[in-house]
């Protein structure tokens, strides 16, 4: 068993990238040629100091993550740059580089999808066979993960309890994924449009992508992880599947190494912007279990549909969407219907102070000019033809090399 730590004393970070060739913008499928090169030998998992590399589920996405715990958000900005530097320098000869944002707005799935072919396959291709995963939701849909510990169920409770009201609100700050197949989706985060129905075959995967209300591990297990286990055995007959990799709501408890991962935040243009959303959501949640705005146990009544019904509309409109539900809005101390931009204005207000001011641009830009789809839409306004959208993206990916904003 790792080392346990306290609420909010470390934390792990997760971003995932998409490779793709230079001259014709297809996905690259050669994350082990990456990693290889790196390591010097056949690779899944590279540790470069502070930062590891490995691969996903598909041959052409690469995730970077904290090597163990740190307790040093505000550092880690810089380090991951220095990272996408070493990699994309790295990619140079294979002529690739990195891709940022959520979602390939080009990538045709059934063409480009190639799936891990080296160590742990065997998962993945149980899992190509029960759900098929060449498609957007598979094979196109990179994001940022955020771990956060507890130390036993009282802090599990009001961690589980915070993360659970906040998650309908996370793709109103970070949705970048607007664009599929050189097309206007119409779902600012058409990532997590997938998201809600890419293990549909298995529905216990995913439930309502908003986690249930389970507040001890006792409860989480019974409710969870048994329900998951009994409907996948009929298809995992070698027993290969762990129950805490099959979790897939938005936010998954992980008690082989108490802590809880939220996986809604769709990844940014830079690390620079994934940073600040990642500390901006953190001290939401510190205000929350802090009790500086509404307490636990009205933190603990919302039903999975209810904070859903929240979700959901977020999910195509993201910042534009008016919350009219006045009880969850009390949560934050609102008594009005509002947008989900003010909403995020409102508690950037109150958690500003405790937000190192290497972030408040990244954040304020969000805030002020829109979501990263908002903005890569406004970039690519009417003309959506492969030229356009292969500019823009590639503005994007020059934001990921210089670890800067994206304004249209």
């Amino acid at each position: 068993m790792s080392k346990k730590y306290h609420l909010f004393e470390v934390y792990g970070i997760e971003l995932e990238y998409m490779l793709v060739y230079n001259n014709t913008f297809i996905a690259a499928p050669i994350v082990d040629e990456l990693l290889s090169a790196k390591a010097g030998e056949q690779a899944s998992d590279v540790e470069n100091g502070a930062i590891a590399w490995s691969n996903e589920l598909v041959a052409h996405v690469v995730e970077l993550k904290t090597n163990g715990p740190s307790d040093n958000l505000d550092a880690l900005s810089d380090l991951f740059h220095k990272n996408v530097l070493e990699i994309n320098a790295i990619l140079k000869p294979l002529q690739a580089h990195l891709l940022p944002t959520a979602a390939h707005p080009l990538l045709n799935p059934l063409r480009d999808t190639e799936l891990w072919k080296h160590s742990y396959s065997e998962v993945y291709e149980l899992y190509n066979r029960i759900f098929n995963c060449k498609g957007h939701g598979w094979s196109n849909v990179q994001s940022t993960h955020i771990n956060l510990p507890f130390y036993d169920d009282k802090e599990f409770e009001k961690l589980h309890a915070a993360i659970r009201v906040i998650l309908p609100l996370i793709p109103g700050l970070c949705a970048s994924s607007p664009i599929l197949e050189g097309k206007n989706t119409g779902f600012k985060d058409a990532r997590l449009e997938y998201y809600k129905t890419n293990q549909k075959e298995i529905p216990e995967l995913t439930g309502l992508v908003i986690p249930e209300r389970v507040f001890t591990k006792v409860d989480y297990y019974a409710t969870i992880f048994e329900p998951i286990k009994k409907a996948i055995k009929p298809h995992d007959t070698n027993n290969i599947l762990d129950h805490h990799f099959l979790n897939s709501r938005g936010a998954i408890a992980r008690f082989d190494r108490n802590a809880i991962e939220i996986r809604l935040v769709d990844i940014q243009e830079s690390p620079k912007a994934d940073m600040a959303i990642c500390v901006l959501i953190i001290e939401v949640l510190k205000l929350l279990v802090n009790k500086k705005l509404a307490p636990i146990q009205q933190q603990k009544k919302w039903l999975k549909q209810e904070l859903f019904n929240v979700l959901n509309p977020i999910i195509k409109d993201a910042e534009n969407y008016h919350i009219s539900n006045l009880d969850y809005l009390n949560l934050f101390l609102i008594h009005e219907t509002v947008s989900v931009k003010n909403l995020w204005k409102h508690l950037y207000g109150l958690a500003k102070y405790q937000i190192h001011e290497t972030h408040h641009e990244s954040i304020e830009t969000i805030l002020n000019e829109g979501t990263l789809a908002t903005r890569i839409l406004k970039a690519v306004g009417t003309d959506f033809t492969e030229a356009k959208i292969k500019n823009v993206y590639s503005r994007l990916a020059d934001c990921l090399q210089k670890n800067t904003v994206f304004l249209p």
